[in-house]
């Protein structure tokens, strides 16, 4: 144990993550299939459904005690981690402006935070009410 992680704390991140990271995939490419890749759509689905199951979690886990601290490694910080990606975010949004579409570039970035923080209070609440 090493400042408090242990080897199978990093283990569950690491199961977690590399599940995430494959729905993620899997997720955004179904999304590309039937909306199209013009908008990046595929990616605000992503975040926007990761920051609500997150907000179930933690409401589960943290609030509730539902949800051991081992899961919550494995689903939050993993998979969920794996999942949801903000630097995609970022760098889509800085794609839509330089291809001279700048409202849709801020449109896209303020309506992701947005979207993703009503998500994420939506799953706490839905969390807290079960």
């Amino acid at each position: 144990m090493v400042n408090g992680i242990t080897g199978s704390d990093v283990l569950a991140v690491a199961a977690g993550g590399a599940a995430g990271s494959v729905l993620r995939y899997v997720v955004a490419q179904w999304v590309v299939v039937r909306f199209g890749p013009t908008v990046p759509w595929h990616t605000l689905a992503v975040n926007v459904t990761g920051a609500f199951l997150l907000g179930l979690l933690m409401a589960l886990a943290a609030e509730r005690g539902v949800i051991s601290a081992p899961w919550r490694l494995l689903l939050g910080v993993g998979l969920l981690g794996g999942y949801t990606t903000f630097s995609t975010l970022a760098f889509e949004s800085v794609e839509l402006f330089a291809e001279h579409a700048p409202v849709l570039g801020v449109a896209y970035a303020l309506g992701s935070v947005c979207a993703g923080v009503l998500a994420a209070w939506l799953g706490l609440a839905i969390g807290r009410a079960v």
